[in-house]
């Protein structure tokens, strides 16, 4: 936890977000009735008796809300936020406190019109469904649930009727791999607002799934650099790595430079442990005892996560070290640290690069 230092380049402070997240996930419960093969969560069917109830989920609001502006994108997910009673009113003391919402509920029967045109009452900025196959067989194979899939596109097509924009979020691996092509594809007839690809990180029941190869990773994120500009907007998730691809492709935007595991993103369990990222199961600090506040800036482990020249290997060399970073979780993942190179990445730094040749 207490890599040296490799290089004395200085900081970017335009890259660092060192006073508030940018994005605050909140698994508001680990319940669903979905099983699905990748699950970080390994949800289950029940609520857990020691999660936030509505008293502490509010205090966690205030908290949130004293970051100040501007004020971090607020997510619930989990599980699946529509098992929370209490889901609407969370929604509406978010809003009251300032704070933008986007939700991440579960393809179950609990995702009806009505529950979608009752989120955008409520002012939910937008929802993001899964889809990691371009076919029921592949997708339900991956959800555990037969059925999913349809639910899954019902969900969409009642979104874009009640005008709430959507995000479609696929997982990619080596099951899925063959299929991104034919899920742009449908995320693009769907109109959806943003196609986000989550690169797996093996935690959770994600560790029973094969990743692909970072040859694989490089080509795949040369062709995400290649389509066409306009919707949905292509995003990844624990692949950072796509801004340098992006930016050697000529592609526009910074694609949220700089922001990753710790460094404008901070995570916050269904019991209030706060971690730099979901994929990420180290605990800083719970919100029960500690504002989300002093957490996210005075934490060593935030604090550290957002210091690129504490890296090792090629990360902490490398000269897009402070845009990219490399996936913090997949780094931990592999190797039990998490200031250790991404190993999904295969670039070779120009530093490492005079050194071998």
């Amino acid at each position: 936890m207490t890599a040296p230092a490799t290089d004395p380049t200085p900081a970017h402070p335009r890259l660092v977000f060192d006073r508030a997240p940018r994005r605050v996930y909140w698994e508001v419960t680990r319940a669903c009735d979905l099983a699905c093969r990748h699950c970080r969560a390994e949800a289950a069917a029940r609520r857990d008796p020691a999660e936030l109830d509505s008293a502490a989920a509010l205090r966690l609001l205030d908290g949130l809300a004293a970051f100040g502006d501007p004020l971090p994108h607020l997510v619930l997910t989990g599980g699946d936020p529509l098992k929370r009673a209490d889901l609407f009113a969370l929604i509406a003391a978010a809003r009251a406190r300032g704070l933008h919402v986007a939700v991440s509920p579960s393809a179950t029967p609990l995702l009806t019109p009505a529950v979608i045109r009752g989120l955008k009452a409520a002012k939910v900025e937008a929802i993001s469904l899964s889809l990691d196959g371009a076919t029921a067989a592949t997708h339900d194979a991956l959800r555990g649930i037969a059925g999913t899939f349809d639910r899954t596109i019902e969900a969409a097509n009642a979104a874009g009727a009640a005008g709430l924009p959507v995000q479609v979020n696929t997982l990619v691996s080596r099951s899925t791999l063959e299929e991104l092509p034919a899920i742009g594809a449908l995320a693009r007839r769907l109109d959806a607002a943003r196609w986000s690809l989550f690169f797996l990180v093996s935690v959770g029941r994600g560790t029973v799934l094969e990743p692909i190869t970072p040859a694989e990773c490089e080509t795949l994120l040369r062709w995400v650099a290649g389509l066409p500009a306009g919707k949905p907007v292509v995003t990844t998730t624990e692949a950072p790595h796509y801004r340098r691809v992006a930016q050697e492709e000529g592609r526009a935007g910074g694609h949220a430079a700089g922001i990753r595991d710790g460094n404008g993103i901070m995570f916050i369990s269904h019991t209030g442990d706060v971690s730099p990222s979901g994929f990420m199961p180290l605990v800083a600090g719970n919100v029960t005892r500690t504002p989300p506040t002093d957490i996210y800036r005075e934490a060593p482990l935030f604090r550290a996560l957002r210091d690129p020249n504490r890296f090792t290997g090629r990360c902490g060399v490398c000269e897009y070290r402070w845009q990219c970073g490399g996936s913090r979780a997949r780094a931990y993942a592999a190797s039990g640290d998490p200031f250790a190179e991404d190993p999904l990445c295969r670039y070779a730094p120009r530093a490492v690069s005079r050194l071998t040749s």
